[in-house]
């Protein structure tokens, strides 16, 4: 394996690691508080919780960015999704994770409609929170869609179609103030269905040998030749008698341009 693969799958080892630590720290802190309670709700203004749930936050920023940058080969076959790379969406989901980390919602968490308890706080938060979600669920079905692993695009479209459906309930519950109770236990549910997906792709990335087209291309070459040339040989079958070679077939070798640095490009 090339000093490039093991850096990325020990990446994606170390993320993996981080975001487990931070799904341990996200249940350990939910039992600690009584009653039901939206998942922001526990880094509200004057929980005791509220400086363990930065660090949750910042933990899964950190993970999370890490599986990203080990997957940052990984991209969508459908050109809808191939726009850009589930990495990128995942770095996106992290940045608004990382402004959430910093601003928390106020007490009680309230939805920020015009009225006497709105406040810029709330606002800036929840917005950081849906487009964090969105990001992430972007993210997983993208990967619901990425070429190999037919296991994991399984896996991700269950999970892709679970966080956009489970935490779409359960903040139209709470927009509506109908059954919070509920909407607070579906989210906590679409946060861990979401984190888990990170550590399974984390996982799939360390210990699997998923990589990316590019990824994969570069690994046939490395295993047929120590150096890069100028040119890739490659045999082009040619009807014989459009060439004159009698009537059994010949592969002629043809030296095609290395198309190498375009696909790390």
């Amino acid at each position: 394996m090339s000093p490039r693969g093991t850096a990325a799958r020990l990446i994606a080892g170390v993320g993996t690691t981080v975001v487990v630590a931070a799904l341990v720290l996200l249940w350990t802190i939910r039992f600690q508080v009584a009653g039901d309670l939206y998942v922001s709700a526990l880094g509200a203004t004057g929980m005791p919780t509220a400086r363990a749930f930065e660090a949750f936050l910042l933990l899964v920023v950190l993970g999370g960015g890490l599986v990203a940058w080990a997957g940052r080969g990984i991209r969508a076959r459908p050109r809808l999704l191939a726009a850009w790379t589930p990495a990128v969406s995942l770095w996106v989901a992290c940045g608004f994770f990382l402004v959430d980390s910093q601003v928390s919602c106020t007490a009680g968490c309230p939805v920020p409609v015009p009225g006497p308890s709105f406040t810029w706080q709330d606002l800036v938060h929840t917005s950081a929170a849906i487009l964090a979600f969105a990001a992430a669920a972007w993210a997983i079905l993208q990967c619901a869609f990425a070429e190999g692993h037919p296991a994991l695009r399984r896996l991700s479209l269950a999970c892709a179609v679970a966080v956009g459906a489970i935490s779409a309930v359960g903040g139209l519950l709470s927009l509506l103030d109908f059954y919070s109770w509920f909407g607070s236990r579906l989210e906590l549910v679409a946060t861990t269905v979401g984190l888990g997906w990170v550590v399974v792709f984390g996982c799939a990335l360390a210990f699997g040998g998923l990589r990316g087209r590019s990824a994969a291309l570069h690994g046939v070459e490395q295993a047929i030749r120590q150096h890069d040339e100028a040119v890739d040989l490659a045999l082009i079958p040619i009807h014989p008698p459009h060439l004159g070679l009698g009537a059994d077939r010949h592969e002629p070798l043809v030296l095609l341009p290395d198309d190498e640095r375009a696909l790390g490009s």
